[in-house]
């Protein structure tokens, strides 16, 4: 038995890395998938991929971080689907390691914007989907920079620390209403999130601080093995899970 066999799902960034190896294994495992991402080459080779395994999926151009997008993403998988059962909030960006005496507002902003007001409305428009029902999962792609000071900059971390705080209480709330939230905390990934990064343009400070404890990192995740744990978690395997934030870093935050 398939084990999202017609469940809905939406995942958002699902157009490379780590949010295409769970579409690509939520569409294995027998979900209606609805894809979204900034990026229309992604999503357009990803339809071709799991079109290949005989599966549909429903693709939409949209950025979490705006309103009108967040309502075009539920109305379109709505339309295909009926309705939400799972939420895989996924799209995130990263800043540029830069510490608090060296954020600007724009950077501060878009960071904020992407990594927590765009899932917080995702989350708004799937509870209230998913509150008749009185079921659904909602999983929150996080980090372990919400959970420890110095993977990366200011914004980021501070992002990941709000996903992570959104996440308990969501889960909380909910509780005795049939939803469930949980966050991965993921470690360091092979995706493009840092493509075209200059690292040379780093300052002594953050080299000294953040670069150094890089060598305490086991390895690098391959995407496919943290989009077991979001199959998990999105599953009614995981029925008893919930305002968990579980980490998946290969034992880099052991040490």
């Amino acid at each position: 038995m398939k084990r999202l066999n017609g469940k809905s799902a939406i995942i958002t960034g699902a157009g490379a890395g780590l949010g295409r190896a769970i579409a690509l294994l939520f569409a294995k495992e027998g979900a209606l998938v609805t894809a979204t991402d900034i990026h229309p080459e992604g999503l357009d080779s990803l339809e071709a991929e799991i079109g290949a395994e005989g599966a549909k999926l429903i693709k939409v151009i949209g950025d979490v971080s705006v309103q009108s997008d967040v309502e075009r993403i539920f109305n379109e998988a709505k339309k295909a689907h009926g309705t939400v059962d799972i939420l895989i909030n996924n799209a995130g960006i990263m800043d540029h390691f830069d510490p608090v005496g060296d954020v600007d507002d724009e950077m501060w902003n878009r960071v904020m914007s992407v990594n927590v007001t765009g899932p917080m409305r995702m989350m708004r428009e799937a509870v209230n989907l998913m509150l008749p029902k009185g079921a659904g999962s909602i999983v929150n792609i996080s980090s372990i920079g919400g959970l420890n000071g110095a993977r990366a900059g200011a914004a980021y971390t501070s992002s990941k620390h709000a996903l992570n705080g959104l996440t308990k209480n969501t889960g909380y709330m909910y509780s005795k209403l049939g939803l469930r939230c949980n966050a991965i905390a993921a470690g360091a990934m092979e995706t493009s999130i840092l493509a075209g990064f200059d690292f040379s343009s780093l300052t002594p400070l953050i080299q000294q601080q953040i670069m150094a404890a890089s060598a305490n990192n086991p390895r690098a995740s391959k995407p496919a093995e943290v989009a077991n744990l979001a199959l998990f978690l999105a599953s009614d395997e995981a029925s008893f899970v919930n305002g968990a934030i579980i980490v998946a870093d290969g034992g880099w935050t052991a040490y």
